[in-house]
């Protein structure tokens, strides 16, 4: 007997025949959507009645390749499951239309599962869009490809409709999802859901040195899900605590990475603000976990806004030669962190911003104007995190701070805790700690001057000598003659 090839057998276990005719045995396969009890989450079509001869024979096939039955996602958790239509995606033929014109005219020709790989939709989903386009004449098959697919090519009429297409907007990546569905995931993955405990706090800021009292008084902070204001000298880690606050939810969320409303595309995903964690790939022929690729895994985002915040940042931003909308940072930070820091040093007045968000931080949605003028109502859930070196009664009014539930005061360290800072941070730098050479620095340049301790002198003191023995050609040494060098250059005019 002959050997078959692994797109042959599939075919005839699913009872098509061999994979040369024209059905596509791999659109046949039923696949395993994960389970989830998620109120309002996207729920896998039931389809037809189970069959228990072609379960057996689709496990089979799963033994032969190499992988087991796929494990379920755990009970609770968000998952987007894979739309059969485009009905279920709340997408319309004219857009998937759209998508497909602009990205052959882009790439010249392509298959049908490049097509569909292109625009995150299963293959079956884009195979009726492409054989419309063929009946229509805007496309031809320029060739076959393998697995019952063929090489698509504009015609001069699908050209021409693809350019008219990319005049108005010239995206053409994942089809988008709906903002109802968008809403939907939020709510499944608000941070008012995750409540860190003692141990995850302490895992998130193991690399800073905080007391046990700075502990408890950002945990319930944390916990909140709300607004928190970091205030006090400069150098003391504000910006350093803001930025790992994320990492006490520990978890990754998914987003989908462009949202449609009413013709519009808005483009939410955003590599430089957003890291990608993509699931583990499976070890078969078949993923069977019929994930919806329109959505990507990412880690609960942390973005930080220093002094080049305006208030375009703000709004929905469009990309006038592109035709492209990009949604604000409040909507890309959802299920995660806004940082401001340097609160206050922005080019707009901090009255601008407090009233931009008065409302948002009190009812956890907002409002943004599209480029069509249409108004749409998003969620507003995210933790603002303002820091800043100044006294935040001088900044904002009762109205604004009632709002902010938590103001943290983050205060100068001990000088037990100076020393420990120099203990943690010289073996990272390249240096053997030396308790001598502290003495000498705090009974010198210190204590005599009553000069305060900040959490960041150390690293910058032991950088000052480090880079200065790397000139002299010397090993990293901490000395009393390398912290005189060290603090006559840093607190030269401080």
């Amino acid at each position: 007997m002959p050997e078959l090839s692994a797109d042959n057998l599939l075919a005839q276990l699913v009872g098509r025949g061999s994979a040369s005719e024209k059905a596509d045995p791999w659109a046949a396969l039923a696949a395993t959507a994960p389970a989830h009890d998620m109120p309002g989450a996207p729920v896998a079509p039931t389809g037809e009645k189970e069959d228990p001869t072609l379960d057996a024979l689709l496990g089979r096939v799963q033994h032969l390749v190499g992988k087991s039955a796929p494990e379920a996602a755990p009970s609770g958790v968000f998952t987007p499951i894979e739309p059969e239509s485009l009905r279920e995606a709340r997408l319309t033929e004219g857009l998937i239309e759209q998508l497909t014109l602009k990205y052959l005219l882009s790439c010249g020709n392509a298959t049908g599962r490049e097509v569909a790989d292109q625009l995150k939709l299963s293959f079956k989903i884009i195979e009726e869009t492409l054989r419309q386009l063929k009946t229509e004449q805007l496309v031809v098959y320029r060739g076959t490809a393998p697995m019952n697919d063929y090489q698509y090519q504009l015609t001069d009429m699908g050209r021409e409709r693809a350019r008219r297409h990319a005049e108005h907007c010239s995206y053409f990546g994942a089809a988008p999802v709906s903002l109802n569905d968008y809403v939907v995931s939020v709510a499944a993955q608000s941070l008012t859901k995750q409540h860190p405990t003692v141990a995850e706090l302490e895992r998130a800021f193991a690399d800073l040195l905080l007391s046990p009292r700075m502990l408890r008084r950002l945990g319930p902070a944390i916990n909140s899900g709300r607004g928190l204001f970091l205030y006090g000298a400069p150098g003391n880690g504000k910006s350093s605590i803001a930025e790992r606050v994320t990492k006490a939810f520990g978890s990754t969320i998914w987003i989908p990475r462009a949202i449609g409303v009413d013709g519009e595309i808005l483009r939410l995903f955003d590599p430089s603000n957003h890291v990608e964690a993509p699931l583990e790939g499976t070890d078969g022929l078949i993923d069977n976990r019929r994930i919806d690729k329109r959505w990507v895994r990412v880690e609960r985002p942390t973005i930080v806004v220093g002094g080049e915040l305006t208030m375009s940042s703000l709004e929905v931003a469009l990309n006038t030669s592109t035709g492209i909308s990009e949604a604000p940072l409040q909507l890309k930070s959802n299920c995660g962190t806004l940082v401001i820091d340097d609160f206050g040093r922005q080019r707009m007045s901090t009255d601008e911003l407090l009233n931009r968000w008065i409302v948002p931080l009190e009812k956890r949605f907002d409002f943004l104007n599209l480029p069509n003028g249409k108004k749409i109502q998003v969620p507003f859930d995210q933790l603002i995190v303002f820091s800043t070196n100044l006294e935040p009664k001088d900044l904002v009014d009762d109205a604004f701070l009632r709002r902010i539930p938590y103001k943290i005061d983050v205060v100068d360290p001990t000088e037990e805790e100076f020393r420990q800072l120099f203990r943690l941070v010289a073996p990272k730098l390249g240096f053997t700690y030396s308790e001598t050479a502290v003495d000498y620095l705090i009974d010198t340049h210190y204590r005599p001057v009553n000069r305060p301790f900040r959490c960041c002198q150390p690293r910058d003191l032991l950088l000052q000598i480090r880079n200065y023995c790397h000139y002299q050609k010397q090993p990293p040494e901490m000395t009393p003659e390398g912290l005189d060098f060290a603090v006559e250059n840093y607190f030269a005019v401080m």
